[in-house]
């Protein structure tokens, strides 16, 4: 067990329409790992694409990632029952590496979207919130949060878009949205 096991994990979620949730969930991680915790990041609908976070991750010591999904954006309503085997194999593992304890920081990126697309359901999400060990913290990103999360959460941020590049027609970058 690390030395600097967090006395009380907190519950916190990121979201709105604006940019910045999972950059918050990697900067928080970042810090996380900077002082000796240990983080778990489960990626929903990211898996499959080369995002940049993937390209460090093995560097950083006490930090571990998973990603489901098939890289692309899930337009079909309801969604592919690929698309919801591999987001009920994401909280699967999220459900055992939150029970297990042994990583201070668990961020479920891209959740919010998941519960939005009715792939999980909030009542899960709730239960594993309810269920955690008291020392785990957990990160929920994506945009259109449940009511009932924003409720249990000790800290929710909503990201607001003011102004996006891509309204001018510019391509995401990589580095920068990818």
């Amino acid at each position: 067990m690390p030395e600097h096991r967090l006395k009380k994990g907190l519950v916190q979620v990121y979201t709105g329409n604006g940019k910045g949730k999972t950059s918050a969930a990697f900067g928080l991680a970042l810090r996380a790992i900077g002082r000796g915790l240990q983080v778990y990041i489960i990626q929903f609908i990211k898996g499959g694409f080369d995002y940049g976070e993937l390209h460090i991750v093995d560097k950083l010591p006490n930090l571990k990632l998973a990603a489901f999904g098939r890289g692309s954006f899930i337009t079909q309503v309801p969604p592919s029952d690929e698309d919801v085997k591999l987001a009920r194999e994401g909280f699967e593992l999220a459900e055992k590496v939150v029970q297990r304890g042994e990583y201070d920081i668990v961020v479920l990126d891209e959740i919010n979207v998941v519960l939005n697309l009715k792939m999980i359901k909030t009542d899960e999400v709730l239960d594993l919130i309810r269920n955690k060990p008291k020392h785990v913290e957990l990160i929920l990103t994506g945009r259109y949060a449940p009511e009932q999360i924003i409720a249990v959460a000790d800290l929710v941020t909503e990201m607001k878009e003011v102004k996006h590049p891509y309204a001018k027609g510019l391509p995401p970058r990589t580095g920068i949205e990818y």
